[in-house]
């Protein structure tokens, strides 16, 4: 079943680091859960191989029903990247994209506007290294 999380609506903000070769931590707030931590294996592709993303949702909707609709959002998110790319697609305009598929094959998808999502910059990295380090110790072995 593939989730968008209500146009991706109730997504707020978040994280994905892929320093880590060929694995992806990180953490996003939604609406009704708060934050939920990822451990996934896989790649981010083009420009954003191995960097750090974060991302601020434009048109986030902190709407009570939402809860109705992610109560079957397992935290946390352990799974296996399909495509996470600021350029998803090369008949679309480039727009971030996140896309995976929980360890019991729930598929999600979020896109995002443009202005959304950047890479993180180096001197900002002190701010995400212990928490993504502490995923990794924590969820890599559930991979």
């Amino acid at each position: 079943m593939a989730q968008k999380f209500g146009n991706f609506r109730w997504v707020k903000d978040g994280y994905l680091d892929n320093r880590t070769q060929g694995v992806v931590v990180g953490q996003m707030t939604f609406a009704g859960l708060g934050l939920v931590d990822f451990c996934l294996a896989g790649q981010f592709s083009g420009e954003i191989s191995g960097q750090v993303i974060r991302f601020q949702n434009s048109k986030f909707l902190d709407d009570g029903r939402a809860i109705d609709s992610l109560a079957d959002l397992e935290t946390p998110q352990i799974g296996k990247v399909s495509l996470i790319s600021f350029d998803p697609h090369p008949l679309l305009s480039p727009h971030p994209y996140i896309e995976w598929f929980s360890r019991h094959d729930q598929h999600y998808r979020i896109e995002l506007e443009p202005h959304d999502a950047h890479i993180v910059s180096d001197d900002q990295l002190h701010e995400i290294t212990p928490t993504s380090t502490s995923l990794l110790q924590r969820l890599q072995p559930l991979l």
